[in-house]
């Protein structure tokens, strides 16, 4: 799957895959090849940080 690259439509992509599918971050991006570090910064930047123990973006 292609991620999205605009930032609000990336948190729901991710949010929606690590919720469905996968139980980490670091899962989710193994199994599609992604970066973690360009995920999370994408996200930071309109405010969002990943928080393991829910396995979302809040």
């Amino acid at each position: 799957m292609k991620l999205p690259n605009d930032p609000v439509m990336l948190l729901s992509a991710v949010n929606t895959q690590l919720r469905d599918h996968y139980n980490s971050l670091d899962a989710l991006c193994a199994a599609g090849g992604y970066s973690k570090k360009e995920i999370t910064e994408k996200l930071d930047s309109i405010g969002y940080r990943y928080d393991p123990k829910i396995n979302q973006f809040v």
